[in-house]
């Protein structure tokens, strides 16, 4: 596997290039580079604090970067303030969900749908996309199970008409019955066309899903590659998530063993 992303293609939507975030003097990443292609499903992975969500909080504009470049859609963006990127197509799905906790689930994703002007449209594709939010579209967004929170959080990033949705740590938190449902929302968002960045630290669900993935360690990427390739070395994975190697190692091989049937029956 190599450590480095490739160099940048026509087809390369988010490049990162470099990145230096520091909190005081405490550094967060080190020279991290990565690239998201169009229409792709890319996973950063990696353990509690190695720099995942401060990677998507710079990329979306939530922190100004030390040094290093962001560009999306051919765009510098490097330092660019959220609202403003949120208006070039990022959508931003933080971690912790943050749903507005007294209002409907319909008054939640009308609050979004200002962002873009998509308002009657988009909600029509929300319902069709994700059925169990119709359902409850007259209840508080508050009294919803975690992972109904999570579809919400999902549904409501896609009321922005985005073309690239970043997800952070998305199965934070929640059941194996909700994560499943989560990532089927996921799923769904993509296949509907969205390019999307995933922040995780469970490979087991995120590396069956994705195009390319990258391990990130220490604010560095230790690892990149394809699903098939990662699999060759399923202890480093497991190394660098903070797992033990002799029970990670199974669950990751047959867990990517499955993504890859998945995966190819889905491009037959």
């Amino acid at each position: 596997m190599d450590s480095s992303p490739a160099t940048s293609q026509p087809d390369v939507l988010l490049a990162v290039e470099d990145l230096h975030v520091r909190y005081g003097t405490i550094p967060a990443l080190t020279g991290l580079s990565m690239e998201v292609r169009r229409g792709s499903l890319t996973t950063l992975l990696g353990a509690n604090g190695a720099g995942k969500s401060t990677t998507l909080n710079t990329v979306a504009g939530l922190m100004k970067p030390h040094s290093g470049r962001v560009r999306f859609d051919g765009r510098d963006i490097t330092g660019v303030p959220a609202h403003r990127t949120a208006r070039r197509g990022l959508a931003l799905v933080p971690e912790g969900r943050m749903v507005v906790a007294p209002l409907t689930v319909l008054e939640n994703l009308q609050l979004s749908s200002f962002a873009r002007g998509r308002r009657t449209a988009a909600l029509e594709e929300v319902w069709e996309m994700f059925p169990r939010l119709a359902e409850r579209k007259k209840q508080p967004a508050g009294l919803m199970s975690g992972g109904e929170q999570q579809m919400l959080a999902i549904a409501r990033a896609w009321m922005t008409k985005p073309t690239t949705v970043l997800l952070d740590e998305p199965s934070m938190g929640l059941s194996p019955a909700l994560v499943d449902i989560v990532f089927e929302a996921i799923s769904t968002i993509h296949a509907a066309g969205a390019t999307v960045l995933l922040v995780e630290q469970n490979a087991a669900v995120a590396l069956p899903l994705c195009d390319q993935a990258y391990l990130i360690h220490r604010g560095e990427i230790v690892a990149a590659g394809t699903p098939a390739e990662l699999e060759a070395d399923p202890d480093l994975i497991a190394r660098h998530l903070g797992l033990d190697p002799e029970i990670a190692a199974p669950e990751l091989d047959s867990a990517l063993a499955e993504g890859s049937a998945a995966h190819g029956q889905e491009r037959a």
